[in-house]
């Protein structure tokens, strides 16, 4: 049986998923507060779930501020990776933009993050300019890339 995916917007009841979801994928893993802030009381934030038969698989953050969006964070649980997850939570969150009045958004990418600096090149993303010693765990540059939506 063929799993079905929906996405939904994160409510403060998702912070859970999403925390195992951070750790599992970044290190530098947000915190319950950042992630309790940015759905709370960020006016701005807006988090997407994509969930498999009703478990959160994954989740994109974005930023609408007027006609600025940014990509917070993206990811995707370790065991559903390679199936294309992260570029359609990566369109709703373009779509979602979109929507929202955005007519350009942008996101931060680690250098050495080949696999997705190609994910967002094929969604249009362009390289915008390097973030010096952006990632406080190794010092590692930020490329920054963009889209017009």
């Amino acid at each position: 049986m063929e799993e079905t995916f929906t996405y939904r917007l994160a409510t403060v009841h998702d912070l859970q998923d999403i925390l195992e979801i951070e750790h599992a994928s970044f290190t530098l893993p947000w915190t319950q507060e950042a992630f309790y802030n940015e759905i709370v009381h960020n006016q701005f934030a807006y988090y997407l779930l994509i969930e498999a038969d009703g478990r959160t698989v994954g989740y994109c953050g974005v930023w609408v501020i007027i006609d600025d969006a940014h990509i917070t964070n993206v990811a995707i649980r370790p065991e559903y990776r390679g199936r294309k997850l992260g570029e359609a939570i990566m369109r709703q969150a373009m779509h979602l933009a979109g929507r929202y009045g955005a007519a350009r958004l942008s996101l931060e990418v680690r250098v050495t993050n080949y696999v997705a600096q190609n994910l967002y090149r094929k969604l249009g993303f362009q390289d915008g300019g390097i973030r010096k010693k952006y990632y406080s765990d190794n010092g590692e540059d930020a490329l920054v890339m963009w889209v017009m939506l």
